[in-house]
């Protein structure tokens, strides 16, 4: 008797309706395009109101009872964005996640991780620094260069890879994802960071500093400093001597010749 092999287990053919696979087949790929839909409308979304939200600055409130909890929202971002990464978390999360989805996973959860931070940020303290005039200008100018360098950054290194659609579209035509050769182009000819270092310029560059805002550039800003590190461990742990040998040649970072974060010596 000739039989047919389903996801799960082998069904002899008369027990098979021809109408049955092809609802069941239809039925996945619409949960598979909701997937992908809603993970990259969050996505957009969060990237608009990030934007927004250090944009123009934080405007303080009375007293500093929001320190502990904007401390907790920032640092909540921070770690959940690096557990999602960490290759042995990664694995036990696949047992759930296949990796076909995964990154539409890793999307949806950070963004609204960050969604969170912006729903429930609470402004405190003075003024540390505000300025105008064209000192303002200049700031607002580098602050939107630093937003087109992040999407740059992202783009040169293949948003699709950043945001998992790549994966999601191989699983879409029924393929293997391609495997990402490693050849470090454009701005990353010269900095292993660009994406961290475009970020710093967001948090950093603002015409109002307050209390609570050199709270979140403090924190986010040794978060970059230590995902950078523990990036440039894992891209070597799967690249393996090719970026062993990038790490001598290229800085993590401008300023910075030498050391864990510089050019890494042999």
């Amino acid at each position: 008797m000739v039989a047919l092999a389903t996801a799960d287990r082998i069904v002899p053919r008369r027990q098979v309706t021809e109408a049955a696979p092809m609802r069941r087949s239809r039925l996945i790929l619409c949960l598979g395009a909701l997937a992908c839909l809603v993970s990259q409308g969050l996505f957009y979304f969060a990237v608009l109101k990030l934007y927004l939200f250090l944009r123009d600055g934080m405007r303080p409130g009375p007293g500093y009872s929001g320190v502990v909890l904007d401390t907790i929202l920032a640092l909540q971002f921070a770690i959940l964005h690096s557990l999602l990464l960490w290759p042995p978390v990664r694995k036990r999360l696949n047992r759930w996640a296949p990796n076909s989805f995964y990154g539409l996973a890793f999307t949806t959860v950070s963004s609204l991780s960050l969604l969170l931070v912006f729903a429930n940020w609470r402004s405190f303290g003075p003024v540390i620094w505000q300025v105008d005039g064209v000192l303002a200008t200049i700031i607002s100018v580098a602050y939107h260069v630093s937003f087109l360098a992040l999407g740059y950054s992202m783009w040169i290194t293949g948003l699709g890879h950043q945001t998992g659609t790549t994966a999601w579209l191989a699983w879409w035509r029924g393929t293997k994802p391609t495997p990402r050769a490693f050849a470090p182009q454009g701005a990353y000819r010269f900095l292993r960071h660009p994406i961290y270092f475009s970020m710093g310029g967001l948090i950093w560059f603002t015409p109002t500093m307050t209390l609570d805002h050199a709270l979140l550039t403090g924190l986010w800003t040794a978060y970059l400093l230590i995902g950078s590190w523990i990036k440039d461990e894992r891209l070597a742990f799967f690249i393996g001597g090719p970026y062993r040998e990038y790490q001598q040649r290229v800085p993590g970072f401008p300023g910075m010749p030498r050391g864990v974060l510089g050019r890494r010596t042999p």
